[in-house]
């Protein structure tokens, strides 16, 4: 008599079926990112994605807000309509990085830490980089620091301009997207009771003529050295609250 076999049953591994609008957003930020679609110009409508991809109009608008929520497109004005091809810029990471700040609750002196690593090298590129425009934004800015001595608030805000110029003039894209991201740190650091002091500001005043000059001169070693001692200095003075959990809105 034949030993009846014992049937081994099988397990299967779960499958998971990737949403159709995933899967579209997927292929339109390829096609984006590949430079398939140049900036500026438009996607196709949402009549055209639908009859192309034969995937309904609320995934096509869903896989399109995506994209939208990533900077990556932006609505077309006008009778027609449409998505334009916007690609990421110094707001997108601000926005991203600011939520790693607030969500991981950074501290102030994560900040000027990461300032001190960053903004001298930014400093030796702009010298070897910058252009006399440049040059002429830094010099404007800081007389429009100088108009502001009194006033905290619009100290703050063309300070921090000044060191974005600075990260513009280094040519340098990534480190540049990086010191706008860390824009309100800087904010928070002169807007600090330690900072609210004419002494203090004056002598910010004093050290970005002096980076300027470095800069001018397309001096790369002077331009860092002057922009450490700066960055240096501006923590020293709000060191007292280096621990302040920063508090993005």
């Amino acid at each position: 008599m034949r030993k009846q076999r014992t049937k081994k049953e099988v397990v299967l591994p779960r499958v998971s079926v990737p949403k159709s609008y995933d899967v579209l957003a997927a292929k339109l930020r390829e096609t984006i990112l590949d430079g398939g679609i140049a900036e500026g110009e438009s996607l196709p409508t949402e009549r055209e994605l639908v009859t192309q991809t034969g995937l309904s109009r609320g995934s096509v608008r869903e896989a399109l807000r995506m994209l939208a929520v990533e900077g990556l497109v932006r609505p077309k004005h006008g009778r027609l309509g449409g998505n334009i091809v916007s690609l990421p810029g110094n707001e997108a990471m601000g926005h991203f990085v600011g939520q790693f700040i607030r969500g991981r609750r950074l501290s102030l002196r994560t900040v000027q830490e990461t300032r001190e690593t960053i903004e001298p090298t930014i400093a030796r590129f702009a010298a070897e980089r910058r252009s006399a425009a440049d040059i002429a934004k830094l010099k404007m800015l800081n007389q429009d620091l100088t108009a502001a001595v009194n006033d905290r608030m619009q100290f703050a805000a063309v300070n921090v301009e000044w060191h974005n110029t600075v990260g513009a003039a280094s040519r340098n894209d990534l480190l540049a997207a990086f010191l706008f991201s860390m824009s309100f740190g800087v904010a928070i650091s002169t807007t600090a009771d330690e900072y609210d002091t004419m002494e203090v500001r004056k002598a910010a005043i004093l050290a970005h003529t002096k980076i300027i000059e470095a800069i001018e001169a397309q001096n790369p070693d002077l331009a860092h050295r002057r922009m450490e001692q700066h960055v240096r200095a501006t923590r020293a003075v709000t060191s007292a609250r280096e621990h302040t959990e920063l508090k993005l809105k």
